[in-house]
């Protein structure tokens, strides 16, 4: 039942595109990981870090000439809508510590947006402020200590400003945790070890529980929006989802072999559960800093 956890906690611990969480002992090398799979997460965009990213800017709203902070911002999946919304008069700090994101970010963006200023830094110690939205979409879970971690997203926005916060809802990717922790060749016993402790993760992935946590890190009038979306699964996708989010991470240090063995075995168990989709809603909570 330990390792059904933590393959079930694993999800919480991704943006899918960047993210670093949890706790030092045991960690993985995170932020290796994530740069070494880069190639695979880039390509969920399409079906994932893209309509999930455009909902939450949707709901921030950047304004025109406005300067914005995206945390975690990944191969920029909401930097660059935001970029268009605040226009040459405005600015949005991108900020991921995974170099191969931001090159593919800056790739994205050409040179038709010079208010995007991409930046390879760990959000945690980012020390501009004054800023009048500070997003981060599915990264707050990154932090080594999410509450501080998150404080200190919030202490960038000026006074007055707008935070806003997405992560995964309860329920989430599953089964496809439970199913990888299965077709592992110790049955998923050694993920405790081996898997990011996501630390709080079960007590923010309702609107409830998310909004009373950000109220109590600082934010005043906060308010939750849920976004409800399901996708369809074809064995291709099925597989990228491990190679392209924080699941990967249950692989361990595998090899070629053995991760295929893996594959077959989490593609055989999708079909004969019957498992035609997968709910990724998402929470976005908006709140602004005191004045």
């Amino acid at each position: 039942m330990a390792g059904r956890a933590a393959a079930i906690r694993a999800i919480g611990a991704d943006q899918g595109d960047n993210g670093r969480m949890g706790d030092k002992l045991g960690e993985p090398d995170l932020a290796g990981g994530f740069a070494a799979a880069a190639a695979a997460s880039i390509e969920l965009d399409e079906a994932l870090w893209d309509p999930i990213s455009t909902a939450a800017v949707a709901r921030a709203h950047p304004r025109f000439d406005e300067m914005v902070l995206d945390a975690c911002c990944g191969d920029g999946a909401s930097a660059l809508p935001t970029a268009e919304l605040v226009g040459p008069g405005g600015v949005v700090d991108a900020v991921d510590f995974a170099e191969p994101l931001i090159d593919a970010a800056r790739e994205r963006a050409g040179e038709r947006m010079p208010q995007l200023r991409l930046h390879v830094a760990d959000v945690t110690s980012w020390e501009p402020t004054d800023y009048d939205l500070v997003q981060c979409v599915l990264g707050v879970f990154h932090f080594p200590d999410i509450d501080a971690g998150t404080r200190h997203l919030i202490e960038r926005a000026r006074p007055g400003g707008r935070v806003a916060i997405t992560v995964w809802a309860r329920g989430a990717f599953e089964p496809l945790p439970e199913l990888l922790a299965d077709a592992l060749p110790d049955g998923g016993a050694s993920l405790d070890a081996a898997v990011p402790r996501a630390a709080g993760l079960e007590s923010i992935d309702t609107s409830g529980s998310l909004a009373q946590w950000l109220t109590g890190l600082g934010l005043i009038g906060v308010r939750a929006h849920a976004v409800q979306r399901h996708l369809e699964l074809t064995p291709e996708l099925s597989w990228g989802l491990v190679e392209g989010t924080a699941l990967r991470f249950m692989l361990g240090s595998l090899g070629a072999p053995a991760v295929e063995k893996v594959r077959r075995r989490f593609l055989a168990a999708i079909d004969s559960r019957g498992v035609p989709s997968i709910d990724v809603t998402t929470l976005i909570e908006i709140g602004r800093r005191p004045e």
